[in-house]
C-alpha cells in the first residue's frame, strides 16, 4: 500500500520589526547588482528566520556567533559562511544609518572559519591547443573559436568576454580594452592565432549583427551573446573535442595564467594581465605552476618513483 507523504511544515513566519529590518536593508541594495542583492538579501532572512523573535537590531556578538555556528553545523563551508558575514556586516551597517540606537556593529570581530585553500582547475597545454582548435567554416564554429581563443590568448573573465564591443580590439597592435572589476580598465596582448580568429570572424560578425550593435561576440538573434550561452557552448565544445571533462569559461583563463607563468616566471606581468589587484591572488598559480613540474618529474626522471619492496 502506499503510505501519504506527511504534510510540509508550514514557513516559518518573521517578526515584524524584522520584516521591516529587511525591507530597510533591501531599499538600501537598490543600486547593487541583481547577483549581490539577492545574495545578501539571502543572507539577511536566513538570520532573521534565526533570529526567531529576537529583534535583529539587538542582538549582540555572541549571538551572532551562535547563529553562525548554527549555519557551521548544518554543513555550510568556510566560504559560504565568510560570504554569509560579509552579508550581515552590510545588513548591520545599514541599520546603523538608518540611526536604529545601535552603538556598533555586532559583526565587528567575529571571523569566519578558514576554508581550505583550493587550487583552481586549469587545462594541460595539448589540453587547451585541441579545445580551441575548431575546424569548420560556418558562423557559430568561427565565432566559437574567436571566442575561445582569445579567452586562453588573454584570460578573460566570463564577462568581459560577454561584454567586450567591436572597438575594444585593435587588431593592428594585437591588443584588446577590457573593464574588468570594480570597472577598472587594463589592455592584454592578443596572441597571433587568437587575431586569426578573429579576423575570420569580424566579416560573418558584420552579416549577423543587428544594426546598432556594438557587441564583438553575437548570437543567432544578432544580439550580444550572453554569459551562460558562452558556457554552454565551451562545454559542448569540451566534449566534441574529445577533453573528457567539463570544461567552464574560467578554466581558460586558469590555464592562461598557468601556462604563462610556466614560461615565463614573471608573477608581475601575469598579475598586471590578469587585472588581479593583489599579487596574492595571482600567487596560486604558483602552485599550479609547481603541480605541472612535479607530473613531469614523475613521469619523466628514471628514478622519481621507489620501487616497492
Amino acid at each position: 500500500m502506499r503510505k501519504t507523504p506527511p504534510p510540509e511544515a508550514a514557513p516559518r513566519s518573521l517578526a515584524p520589526v524584522n520584516v521591516t529590518h529587511l525591507a530597510t536593508f533591501e531599499a538600501a541594495l537598490a543600486s547593487r547588482p541583481l547577483h549581490t542583492r539577492s545574495a545578501y538579501l539571502r543572507d539577511a532572512h536566513a538570520l532573521a528566520l534565526l533570529a526567531g523573535d529576537h529583534d535583529l537590531a539587538r542582538l549582540g556578538s555572541r549571538e551572532l556567533r551562535r547563529h553562525l555556528a548554527t549555519l557551521h553545523a548544518r554543513g555550510l563551508s568556510g566560504r559560504s559562511l565568510a560570504r554569509t558575514l560579509s552579508s550581515w556586516r552590510a545588513f548591520y551597517r545599514v541599520l546603523q544609518e538608518r540611526d536604529l540606537a545601535m552603538t556598533g556593529n555586532p559583526c565587528a570581530g567575529i571571523k569566519a572559519p578558514k576554508a581550505p585553500k583550493r587550487l583552481p582547475s586549469a587545462l594541460s597545454p595539448d589540453e587547451a591547443v585541441r579545445l580551441v582548435e575548431i575546424r569548420g567554416d560556418d558562423p557559430l564554429a568561427l565565432r566559437d573559436r574567436a571566442l575561445f581563443e582569445l579567452a586562453y590568448s588573454s584570460g578573460l573573465r566570463l564577462a568581459e568576454l560577454a561584454g567586450l564591443d567591436i572597438e575594444g580590439v585593435d587588431l593592428a597592435t594585437s591588443e584588446v580594452r577590457v573593464w574588468g572589476k570594480g570597472a577598472k580598465e587594463r589592455i592584454v596582448p592578443v596572441g597571433a592565432a587568437a587575431a586569426n580568429a578573429l579576423r575570420a570572424w569580424l566579416p560573418v560578425r558584420s552579416d549577423a549583427t543587428n544594426p546598432g550593435e556594438k557587441a564583438l561576440f553575437v548570437g543567432r538573434g544578432g544580439k550580444r551573446i550572453s554569459p551562460r550561452s558562452i558556457e554552454r557552448r565551451l562545454a559542448a565544445w569540451a566534449v566534441k573535442q574529445g577533453l573528457g571533462r567539463h570544461v567552464h569559461p574560467h578554466m581558460l583563463r586558469h590555464s592562461f595564467a598557468s601556462h604563462v607563468l610556466q614560461s615565463s616566471g614573471d608573477l608581475r606581468a601575469v598579475q598586471e594581465m590578469l587585472g588581479h589587484a593583489s599579487i596574492v591572488s595571482t600567487q596560486v598559480y604558483t602552485h599550479l605552476d609547481f603541480q605541472y613540474l612535479a607530473k613531469a618529474y614523475d613521469a619523466a626522471h628514471p628514478r622519481a618513483r621507489r620501487k616497492s619492496r
